[in-house]
Protein backbone atom coordinates (compact mmCIF):
# COMPACT_ATOMS: atom_id res chain seq x y z
CA UNK A 1 0.00 0.00 0.00
CA UNK A 2 1.36 3.42 -0.94
CA UNK A 3 1.94 6.10 1.67
CA UNK A 4 -0.94 8.15 0.30
CA UNK A 5 -3.25 5.12 0.45
CA UNK A 6 -2.08 4.43 4.02
CA UNK A 7 -2.74 8.04 4.98
CA UNK A 8 -6.20 7.95 3.39
CA UNK A 9 -7.05 4.74 5.25
CA UNK A 10 -5.75 6.23 8.52
CA UNK A 11 -7.99 9.25 7.97
CA UNK A 12 -11.01 6.98 7.45
CA UNK A 13 -10.09 4.96 10.56
CA UNK A 14 -9.78 8.12 12.67
CA UNK A 15 -13.21 9.33 11.53
CA UNK A 16 -14.79 5.95 12.31
CA UNK A 17 -13.12 5.81 15.75
CA UNK A 18 -14.37 9.32 16.57
CA UNK A 19 -17.89 8.29 15.55
CA UNK A 20 -17.63 5.09 17.61
CA UNK A 21 -16.78 7.15 20.69
CA UNK A 22 -20.14 8.92 20.33
CA UNK A 23 -22.24 5.79 19.78
CA UNK A 24 -25.33 5.40 21.93
CA UNK A 25 -25.33 1.76 23.03
CA UNK A 26 -26.68 1.56 26.60
CA UNK A 27 -28.25 -1.89 26.07
CA UNK A 28 -25.66 -3.93 24.17
CA UNK A 29 -22.69 -1.76 25.18
CA UNK A 30 -21.33 -2.61 21.72
CA UNK A 31 -20.33 0.67 20.12
CA UNK A 32 -19.77 0.78 16.37
CA UNK A 33 -18.43 3.57 14.20
CA UNK A 34 -18.36 3.83 10.42
CA UNK A 35 -16.80 6.25 7.99
CA UNK A 36 -17.10 6.33 4.24
CA UNK A 37 -15.28 8.21 1.54
CA UNK A 38 -16.97 9.43 -1.61
CA UNK A 39 -15.28 9.77 -5.01
CA UNK A 40 -14.96 13.51 -4.31
CA UNK A 41 -12.80 12.67 -1.27
CA UNK A 42 -15.38 13.78 1.30
CA UNK A 43 -15.65 11.66 4.45
CA UNK A 44 -18.93 11.01 6.27
CA UNK A 45 -19.24 9.11 9.52
CA UNK A 46 -21.94 7.58 11.68
CA UNK A 47 -22.40 5.61 14.87
CA UNK A 48 -24.89 3.06 16.08
CA UNK A 49 -27.83 4.42 18.06
CA UNK A 50 -29.79 1.91 20.12
CA UNK A 51 -33.36 2.22 21.32
CA UNK A 52 -35.25 0.50 24.15
CA UNK A 53 -37.59 -0.77 21.41
CA UNK A 54 -34.76 -2.81 19.85
CA UNK A 55 -35.80 -2.86 16.19
CA UNK A 56 -35.88 0.94 16.20
CA UNK A 57 -32.12 1.38 16.55
CA UNK A 58 -29.85 2.30 13.69
CA UNK A 59 -26.48 1.07 12.51
CA UNK A 60 -23.32 3.13 12.15
CA UNK A 61 -23.19 2.48 8.39
CA UNK A 62 -26.75 3.76 7.98
CA UNK A 63 -25.81 6.95 9.82
CA UNK A 64 -22.79 7.55 7.59
CA UNK A 65 -24.86 6.93 4.46
CA UNK A 66 -27.55 9.32 5.70
CA UNK A 67 -24.94 12.03 6.33
CA UNK A 68 -23.57 11.47 2.82
CA UNK A 69 -27.01 11.77 1.23
CA UNK A 70 -27.82 14.86 3.29
CA UNK A 71 -24.67 16.51 1.89
CA UNK A 72 -25.87 15.74 -1.65
CA UNK A 73 -23.36 12.99 -2.42
CA UNK A 74 -24.58 9.74 -3.95
CA UNK A 75 -21.58 7.38 -4.34
CA UNK A 76 -19.42 5.48 -1.88
CA UNK A 77 -15.80 4.87 -2.90
CA UNK A 78 -14.83 2.92 0.25
CA UNK A 79 -16.09 2.39 3.78
CA UNK A 80 -14.56 1.42 7.12
CA UNK A 81 -16.45 -0.10 10.07
CA UNK A 82 -14.91 -0.33 13.54
CA UNK A 83 -16.12 -2.33 16.53
CA UNK A 84 -14.52 -3.70 19.67
CA UNK A 85 -14.02 -7.35 20.58
CA UNK A 86 -12.24 -10.25 18.95
CA UNK A 87 -14.77 -10.99 16.19
CA UNK A 88 -14.84 -9.09 12.91
CA UNK A 89 -17.47 -6.36 12.97
CA UNK A 90 -18.73 -6.64 9.40
CA UNK A 91 -21.82 -4.74 8.22
CA UNK A 92 -25.12 -6.49 8.92
CA UNK A 93 -27.17 -7.76 5.98
CA UNK A 94 -29.34 -4.66 5.86
CA UNK A 95 -26.31 -2.37 5.80
CA UNK A 96 -24.68 -4.44 3.08
CA UNK A 97 -27.73 -3.72 0.96
CA UNK A 98 -27.69 -0.03 1.97
CA UNK A 99 -24.05 0.20 0.88
CA UNK A 100 -24.93 -1.55 -2.39
CA UNK A 101 -27.45 1.18 -3.19
CA UNK A 102 -24.62 3.69 -3.42
CA UNK A 103 -21.61 1.57 -4.39
CA UNK A 104 -20.29 -0.82 -6.99
CA UNK A 105 -19.70 -4.42 -5.87
CA UNK A 106 -15.94 -3.87 -6.23
CA UNK A 107 -15.61 -1.23 -3.49
CA UNK A 108 -13.49 -1.92 -0.42
CA UNK A 109 -15.13 -2.50 2.95
CA UNK A 110 -12.48 -2.25 5.66
CA UNK A 111 -13.28 -3.99 8.95
CA UNK A 112 -11.38 -2.69 11.97
CA UNK A 113 -10.88 -3.15 15.68
CA UNK A 114 -9.35 -0.78 18.20
CA UNK A 115 -5.86 -1.60 16.86
CA UNK A 116 -6.68 -0.79 13.23
CA UNK A 117 -7.85 -2.51 10.07
CA UNK A 118 -8.18 -6.25 10.50
CA UNK A 119 -9.42 -7.24 7.08
CA UNK A 120 -10.66 -5.77 3.83
CA UNK A 121 -13.45 -7.26 1.74
CA UNK A 122 -15.10 -6.24 -1.48
CA UNK A 123 -18.83 -5.63 -1.32
CA UNK A 124 -19.21 -8.49 -3.81
CA UNK A 125 -17.59 -10.85 -1.30
CA UNK A 126 -19.95 -9.76 1.50
CA UNK A 127 -23.06 -9.52 -0.69
CA UNK A 128 -22.64 -11.93 -3.63
CA UNK A 129 -25.02 -11.80 -6.58
CA UNK A 130 -26.60 -8.67 -5.14
CA UNK A 131 -29.66 -6.79 -6.34
CA UNK A 132 -28.93 -3.16 -7.14
CA UNK A 133 -30.41 -0.06 -8.74
CA UNK A 134 -29.42 -1.23 -12.22
CA UNK A 135 -31.95 -4.06 -11.91
CA UNK A 136 -34.82 -1.58 -11.93
CA UNK A 137 -35.98 0.18 -15.05
CA UNK A 138 -35.92 3.66 -13.58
Amino acid sequence: MSKSAEAALAELFAAAKAAQANAYAPYSRFKVGAALRTPSGAIFSGCNVENAAYPQGSCAEAGAITAMALAGERRIAEILVVGDGDALCTPCGGCRQRIREFADPSIAIHVAGAEGVRRTFTLAKLLPESFGPEHLAV
